[in-house]
């Protein structure tokens, strides 16, 4: 079942390393790990998407494809998976990554406040004030970046792990049944 459900969604290494633009990285993008579907190199690009997710910005895909690259995980997965984080879930995922690294660092009180007047008009005058904001984030957001990542990494290949491995023991034992 989940080889199925993933082969049909993502696309061949063959296909992916025929384009131009993939040809020049094929030393990099030819290890079979990298569009195996086994539970290790699911579970592991399952992990690597799950830590990438939470870096800022649109560096989300890219960090997962070098990350994927260099640990040898399936990269397509860590690519799907960095899509857990959108604008819906990225607010409370950096309100929880702040709390964590606050308590870390062992601050109190809560987010900084945004102050800006939006009398004054256009949006492009709340770029500075936005960014004094995120600077007041500081160490307990990047603290707790790191911390939420990290854990969500972890769970998220252990629950792989254990989900790939229920699915196999199942399926043996309903094969076992037919047979018997």
């Amino acid at each position: 079942m989940p080889k199925k459900f993933f082969r049909k969604y993502i696309p061949s290494h063959e296909t992916i390393l025929s384009h131009r633009l993939a040809r020049r990285f094929k030393p990099w993008l030819g290890h079979h790990n990298l569009w195996h579907l086994n539970r290790h190199s699911v579970a592991g690009g399952v992990a690597v998407g799950a830590f990438a997710g939470l870096i800022p910005g649109p560096l989300q895909m890219l960090s997962a494809a070098l990350l994927a690259v260099a640990l040898r995980v399936n990269l397509p997965v860590a690519m799907f998976t960095t899509l857990y984080t959108n604008p819906f879930t990225i607010v409370p995922l950096y309100a929880v990554a702040y709390a964590i690294g606050q308590f870390v660092i062992g601050g109190t009180g809560g987010l900084p406040r945004f102050d800006f007047d939006w009398q004054g008009g256009s949006w492009l005058a709340a770029i500075p004030a936005f960014l004094q904001w995120a600077a007041a984030l500081g160490t307990p957001l990047f603290v707790g970046l790191f911390l939420l990542a990290g854990l969500l990494a972890a769970a998220s290949y252990f629950t792989v792990q254990g989900l790939w491995r229920l699915h196999v023991i199942r399926a043996w034992r309903k094969r076992q049944r037919r047979r018997g």
